[in-house]
């Protein structure tokens, strides 16, 4: 019981480090300092070092994220409310952070970029994983597949684009702009979708 909760300190204090610091400015003495274990046991449940932890922290932060974006997108039955509601969230959650708490996900991403490193593949599959959320949502509400899939990418690529130019920008401002435009293209197909069933 103890080496689990160890180790999960060791993933969730790195998942913030990173999501604060990126990638290169987390260090893994710092990593096991503030997770209050030793240097020793962070190698025993990662002997890939720095990187195998960066790697378990993306993938828990992807998780944390695709938890909050169901309960955004559940929370509403209709997508476009849905879609802008999980904007606000977003604008609040960060500016309650003071604007440091971004997405660890575009971070680490960004710092390693051009490289075929297990973290780039754990950025890439997290951000599959909202898309596929996001999709999910859209078909349940019967937009076509294919609709359904391009929308979702459109979707995630810009909130994740405004998270960053609101951490930026420290205003909450480009959030729900974003949230406000994207409802209206998802309108746009909800009624496009309506006028063609009705002809």
């Amino acid at each position: 019981m103890q080496q689990t909760s160890t180790r999960d300190r060791i993933v969730v204090t790195a998942a913030r480090l990173l999501q604060r610091q990126g990638y290169v400015g987390t260090g893994i003495k710092q990593i096991a300092q503030e997770a209050r274990a030793t240097l020793g046991s962070v190698y025993h449940f990662f002997p890939g070092g720095k990187e195998a932890v960066a790697v378990a922290a993306i993938e828990h932060s992807g998780q944390e994220f695709t938890a909050f974006l169901q309960k955004a997108l559940d929370g509403d039955p209709d997508a476009a409310a849905a879609v802008q509601s999980c904007a606000g969230l977003l604008a609040r959650e960060l500016k309650e952070s003071g604007w440091t708490d971004g997405c660890p996900v575009t971070a680490a991403a960004l710092e390693t970029l051009g490289t075929d490193s297990p973290i780039q593949q754990a950025c890439a599959d997290a951000l599959r994983a909202w898309e596929q959320q996001v999709a999910g949502k859209l078909l349940r509400c019967g937009f076509a597949a294919e609709d359904a899939r391009e929308l979702a990418t459109t979707v995630i690529a810009a909130l994740e684009g405004a998270e960053v130019t609101a951490q930026v920008t420290r205003s909450e401002e480009p959030l729900r702009t974003v949230g406000r435009q994207l409802a209206r293209l998802v309108r746009s197909y909800q009624a496009a979708g309506a006028s063609s069933v009705e002809g």
